[in-house]
């Protein structure tokens, strides 16, 4: 088990990549807290990771709620080896149509509170530890009406790099994982019903190489790469997992032959 003994957190580990990641971790040697806002699901996935995990109620934007997270983590289950910083929120901002408060949320939630997670954390990681942030296409695509998403998500690129560059004394590495479109909870205000989550999947596959949305468990793969000891190299990185959606535009089925 690539994880073996090995403790974690992740934040928004109650759905969708977070929930993945965690079921994917527990399976791989883990002990795992995941964190959430809505009481009901972390308890149901409470109840699917098992013995294993330890599931706590926590709003990523409020700091002292973080901090107690990450100090109920470790008292459970000892100092950390893992975090991934996955909560997020989306949210359309488009340019004459967004007020200021809307603009912060996103932000807020997005960068700012990753901050605070890893700072949260800091005290209580290994050295030799792995943090992993999940970031997005949508921080190179330039899709219209995300102005506030995609700055949060390109600005985890920047702040990784500097926190590499801090923390890369004690050997504890800082990545991120940028997917694509996947099919996750994130859609729901979007996609509201199945016929519309159709419909836009479908526009995600013509517009990935690969010709599929992802599952969450194609990133949740990922991030356990950049978790173990496979990556033990791999520092101020971001892989995509996007089907090609950002490397290879021209290869998207409507460019086919």
């Amino acid at each position: 088990m690539r994880l073996s003994g090995k403790t974690a957190l992740i934040t928004g580990g109650n759905s969708g990549i977070g929930l993945a990641t965690a079921k994917l971790f527990v399976t791989e040697g883990a002990r795992v807290t995941i964190t959430g806002r809505d009481r009901a699901r972390l308890d149901a996935a409470a109840r699917e990771l098992g013995a294993q995990a330890l599931a706590v109620e926590a709003d990523v934007t409020d700091v002292a709620a973080i901090e107690n997270a990450v100090a109920r983590a470790a008292e459970r289950f000892g100092k950390l080896d893992i975090v991934f910083a996955n909560a997020g929120i989306p949210g359309a901002t488009p340019l004459g149509g967004t007020s200021l408060a809307a603009f912060e949320q996103v932000i807020r939630t997005n960068l700012t509170a990753v901050f605070f997670t890893v700072q949260a954390a800091l005290p209580y990681l290994n050295d030799g530890a792995s943090i992993i942030l999940n970031g997005s296409v949508i921080s190179v695509l330039g899709n219209p009406g995300f102005a506030a998403y995609a700055a949060s998500k390109a600005g985890l690129r920047g702040m990784a790099r500097v926190m590499a560059s801090e923390l890369s004394p004690r050997n504890i590495r800082v990545n991120v994982v940028a997917p694509g479109g996947a099919r996750t909870p994130i859609w729901k205000d979007t996609a509201p019903t199945d016929q519309a989550m159709a419909v836009l999947e479908k526009r995600i596959a013509a517009a990935t190489p690969l010709g599929r949305i992802a599952e969450p468990e194609h990133i949740a793969k990922t991030v356990l790469f950049l978790a173990s000891d496979d990556a033990a190299h791999i520092q101020s990185a971001e892989i995509f997992v996007d089907g090609g959606a950002t490397g290879s535009p021209a290869g998207v089925p409507a460019f086919r032959s």
